[in-house]
């Protein structure tokens, strides 16, 4: 018996709420990528913790915490897309949720906003493999979150970031 599974059978109230609040925005920048408005985002995200809450017992610690909450949320949001049967090519990155950047002077915010601009037009898998890329998750954890192979999550990237860099030659 795993340490989780044996804490898990006591109650699983004194883990599972810490480990929602220590991922909230983990969680918050899923629901806002997949979502156009804050009433479907604020839907997704408790969605989002239903299904955590659901599936709490049988994380199996294969991967890490973090690993796995991204997986749920992504299955979850794009579970969320197909049963409302919304079709959504791109959807406009939130201030918020890029909240590693803090420009320092101009020059770096103008070429922030540029790059920003062509993340938004990514489709909904590149726009995920972006965003775990830029949390600096490793291939593999990307690999396992979005379930495609790592060699696959390093093709995707390396098109993304060509693509990116086109675009921008292209307005210069």
């Amino acid at each position: 018996m795993t340490v989780l599974k044996f804490y898990l059978s006591v109650n699983r109230n004194d883990l599972f709420i810490p480990t929602i609040k220590e991922h909230e925005k983990l969680i918050y920048k899923i629901a806002s990528v997949y979502t156009n408005c804050v009433e479907d985002r604020n839907d997704l995200e408790q969605d989002i913790i239903y299904q955590l809450w659901k599936s709490f017992e049988t994380f199996s610690e294969k991967s890490g915490i973090s690993t796995w909450i991204y997986k749920v949320a992504m299955n979850t949001a794009i579970h969320h897309l197909k049963i409302n049967k919304r079709k959504i090519v791109t959807v406009p990155l939130e201030e918020q949720l890029l909240d590693f950047y803090e420009p320092d002077n101009s020059v770096a915010e103008d070429k922030w906003k540029v790059f920003k601009q062509h993340i938004d037009e990514l489709n909904l898998l590149d726009k995920g493999i972006v965003i775990l890329y830029l949390e600096n998750k490793s291939y593999e954890e990307i690999s396992k979150i979005i379930g495609i192979s790592v060699s696959n999550v390093g093709t995707r990237l390396n098109r993304i970031k060509e693509k990116i860099k086109q675009q921008i030659l292209k307005q210069k």
